[in-house]
């Protein structure tokens, strides 16, 4: 279902899956010529995040084949269109999930252009031109500079490359929670995964207490110790969660297998805020008396606007924030989906798409 236009010129390799198997194999296609308002970039690194999984096996029923997944991209501008200004040739640049908006709604113009109702993604998207939009899985990428972020001279390229989804994700909620106003709030991180891990790392820069919410006694440890949680909840045991009814003024929810809202509710204090970030194919279980009791609040949040993805890179250049990651190579990414299917890493896969050596 491949779809171009006529100025679509460039060939570019890649990696792509063809049907709902989800196997990824070596794909040659298309890429627009760059354009006034674009710039081209050399893509150095892509992390593999759980919606590429979803993508190319069609879980959600929306994939059209062949799919490049790819959204935590980072890599070095080799082009700048002429309408182009803040990018320069040779600069270290992100691009995350956003490929193109309106432009013109209330949420664009208030720079939550990821809430425009025309939102079109960086893979399986359609563009303005009406072609499908490929992704980071790739050699290189054209797009358009308002949906391009500077990445900080300190971060390294490998482990920023998550931060596109994954660090945005955690990090627009815990701004729409105004917790970088005040300190000492007392944060519940729900799953200790990719989105988990750097949620604890944020939620500490902005100076909290923070709880992790897990049912894996395992992952304890690591929690406290190396990701610097200050307690740690085992979610199945009733004593535990029971002992810390209503002690988080905030929880943020990572996980994407069903469960049930209601034991994590209690453990907010009354006027607290539960945010749903994780995207479990089922619905949730929520039951309404503990919001009733509670006056608690549920919400959800999908990544952020480009604005606050530049200042979650900054800020992330300022505290030394950078996701957890084990690199692979191309012609892994099949291994490294199959792991990510069953939680096998610490805690997110990134593909050194910059290695010449590898092929798929």
């Amino acid at each position: 279902m491949a779809k171009t236009t006529p100025n679509h010129k460039l060939t570019v390799s890649g990696w792509a899956a063809h049907d709902n198997s989800g196997v990824i194999t070596p794909y040659t296609f298309k890429r627009r010529v760059n354009g006034p308002d674009d710039v081209s970039i050399k893509i150095l690194y892509c992390g593999i995040c759980h919606t590429d999984l979803h993508h190319v096996k069609n879980d959600w029923g929306i994939t059209m084949y062949p799919v490049v997944p790819g959204h935590e991209i980072t890599g070095v501008i080799t082009e700048v269109g002429s309408n182009v200004k803040g990018f320069k040739i040779g600069d270290r640049v992100g691009v995350g999930c956003l490929a193109a908006t309106c432009l013109e709604c209330e949420f664009c113009k208030n720079s939550e252009e990821n809430y425009c109702d025309k939102v079109q993604f960086s893979y399986n998207g359609i563009f303005w031109d009406g072609s499908i939009t490929y992704g980071g899985y790739s050699e290189m990428l054209v797009a358009d500079h308002r949906y391009v972020a500077h990445v900080p001279e300190n971060l390294p390229m490998d482990s920023t490359a998550p931060l596109l989804c994954a660090g945005i994700t955690v990090y627009s909620p815990m701004i729409d929670g105004k917790l970088h106003e005040s300190t000492g709030k007392r944060i519940g991180i729900v799953g200790l995964g990719g989105l988990g891990h750097v949620a604890i790392k944020f939620a500490k820069a902005f100076g909290h207490h923070v709880t992790v919410i897990s049912t894996s006694p395992s992952k304890e440890n690591e929690a406290r110790q190396r990701l610097g949680a200050d307690d740690f909840i085992i979610s199945t045991d009733p004593k535990q969660m029971q002992s810390k009814r209503r002690t988080l003024d905030f929880i943020l929810d990572t996980v994407a297998a069903p469960h049930s809202l209601g034991p994590i509710l209690e453990l907010l204090k009354v006027n607290g805020t539960l945010v749903l970030v994780g995207a479990p194919d089922k619905p949730l279980e929520l039951p309404a008396f503990p919001m009733i009791f509670g006056k608690r609040v549920v919400k959800g949040s999908m990544i952020g606007g480009m604005k606050e993805t530049q200042e979650m890179l900054n800020f992330c250049g300022e505290h030394n924030i950078t996701c957890d990651i084990e690199t692979v190579t191309p012609d892994n990414i099949n291994e490294a989906l199959n792991r990510l299917e069953k939680n096998d890493v610490k805690y997110r896969f990134v593909i050194n798409v910059g290695d010449k050596k590898a092929s798929l």
